[in-house]
């Protein structure tokens, strides 16, 4: 449901970059933690799968940060990814995340980053008519239709599925 409250900073820098970038979607600041994508399902009412999780790796030998862009469901393979980006990769941890792209854990969006980063988009995604991301915010997210995020954040459609 969504919350009667102003957005917090983090959200409201997610709703700006949504206009400048020319969309109209609009942000919703929820009562309910979306901080996972089965909490950010139940929150909104969609399958997980529909959740675009915002999933942060850091290069194992250049430090370099990559975000993915994951269906909800799936479980990134990280060996796929090493071949994307011809290195292998790890989790990066809260502090990396925070401060490649601005956002903590939980709320990181697909776009508004402090930083460009290389962005790999899962192609499962694809399969919706509307996914939900994060916002921001634990408790922030905002509807779109999958064939735009290519668009609006330069990333690139890959199949990341695990197994």
């Amino acid at each position: 449901m969504p919350s009667d409250q102003p957005l917090p900073a983090a959200a409201q820098r997610v709703q700006e970059a949504l206009s400048a970038l020319g969309r109209s979607y609009i942000v919703r600041q929820l009562d309910q933690s979306t901080r996972t994508a089965s909490e950010a399902a139940q929150a909104v009412g969609c399958q997980v799968a529909q959740i675009a999780k915002s999933l942060v790796f850091r290069g194992k030998t250049s430090g370099r940060p990559v975000l993915v862009i994951a269906c909800g469901a799936n479980r990134v393979s990280e060996t796929r990814l090493a071949d994307l980006l011809g290195e292998p990769v790890v989790m990066a941890d809260p502090d990396f995340v925070r401060q490649h792209t601005g956002f903590s854990i939980g709320g990181v969006p697909p776009i508004g980053l402090a930083s460009p980063l290389p962005i790999f988009i899962d192609a499962d995604l694809l399969k919706f008519d509307v996914i939900w991301a994060a916002a921001g915010t634990p408790h922030a997210v905002f509807p779109m239709p999958p064939g735009d995020l290519a668009a609006l954040t330069g990333g690139q459609v890959v199949a990341l599925k695990s197994g």
